[in-house]
């Protein structure tokens, strides 16, 4: 057991009202009069979710992003925001961070409506919070809900954004498109909100597809297999197509696609790529070509 779930299994403890889910989902849902409120929040730490190098403007763009996805997972429309914001001494950085922040909230139409500012000692990582609100007009999907014998779908390929990192990595100076997916990822909240009335569950793919499939189906009660891997032209332009590399775009997080059980008897409503299916039992299990898979050692990102 990592330490972030043996956290997470003390906080349970805390988090005991039904707005809170469990904490076994990536957002809280709230009943305020005739409205249900989506909430999320996620933390972007210097060195562990973003390289130092990074350009600021497109860290702030990412972490409004992030947020974004989580209610796009739920088919929630944005209506606001609040951050937390650890000043960074560098008056000129904090302006650029801001710029990538507004560009986001601005396309997402998601306002500001406050949060808070601290100073950090000199020589600390950065770090900032957002903490996002939406509104859910129609069913919150929820990644416990998958049932034995649904199609598990992506709304895109995989791979490319940790392709981008490895590539920033060892030149710092690197562009295109696999860079632009590790740093402006793009919400999918147009088809989180077609894809929420028909879907037994859904969640964006953070931490990697293989990770997160697993969690899917262990929440739901089922086994699941991932029959399909799905890359971009750009991804196997760079790098090719191998099994090597189809094991590892499904390692990598960061692509922010959403991931989607649904009846076998229906078609998703938008574009979108068949990557596996449900079945009664437990745990994940990879096919790829036809060929059944070892899992490797490590599925996806994991906190600790």
């Amino acid at each position: 057991m990592s330490a972030e779930s043996r956290f997470l299994t003390l906080l349970r403890l805390l988090a005991n009202d039904p707005g809170a889910q469990g904490l076994q989902d990536d957002v809280a849902v709230l009943q305020v009069g005739g409205v249900r409120l989506v909430l999320t929040s996620d933390t972007m730490v210097e060195g562990v979710h973003y390289l130092p190098t990074d350009p600021p403007a497109d860290i702030g763009w990412k972490l409004a992003a992030v947020n974004l996805s989580d209610l796009a997972a739920k088919g929630a429309r944005p209506v606001g925001c609040l951050l937390n914001y650890a000043l960074s001494g560098d008056d000129s950085w904090d302006a650029a961070f801001l710029e990538g922040l507004g560009e986001a909230l601005s396309r997402y139409a998601m306002p500001l409506l406050g949060g808070d500012t601290v100073q950090m000692p000199a020589g600390s990582p950065r770090s900032y919070s957002l903490t996002a609100i939406g509104e859910a007009s129609g069913p919150v999907p929820v990644r416990a809900g998958a049932q034995a014998g649904d199609r598990l779908y992506l709304t895109g390929p995989v791979g490319d954004a940790g392709a981008g990192l490895d590539l920033l990595r060892s030149n710092p100076g690197a562009s295109g498109p696999l860079v632009d997916a590790y740093r402006r990822p793009k919400p999918r909240l147009v088809e989180g909100a077609l894809l929420c009335p028909d879907v037994h569950a859904m969640m964006d793919v953070s931490d990697g597809l293989l990770i997160d499939a697993a969690r899917m189906a262990e929440a739901s009660g089922l086994a699941v297999t991932i029959d399909h891997i799905p890359l971009s032209s750009a991804l196997e332009l760079a790098r090719g197509a191998s099994t090597a590399l189809q094991i590892a775009a499904a390692q990598a997080g960061d692509d922010y696609e959403l991931l989607f059980a649904l009846p076998p008897t229906l078609k998703p409503p938008v574009r979108a790529i068949p990557v596996g299916r449900f079945s009664t039992g437990s745990g994940l299990s990879l096919v790829i070509d036809g060929a059944a898979m070892p899992l490797p050692p490590s599925l996806g990102w994991e906190h600790g």
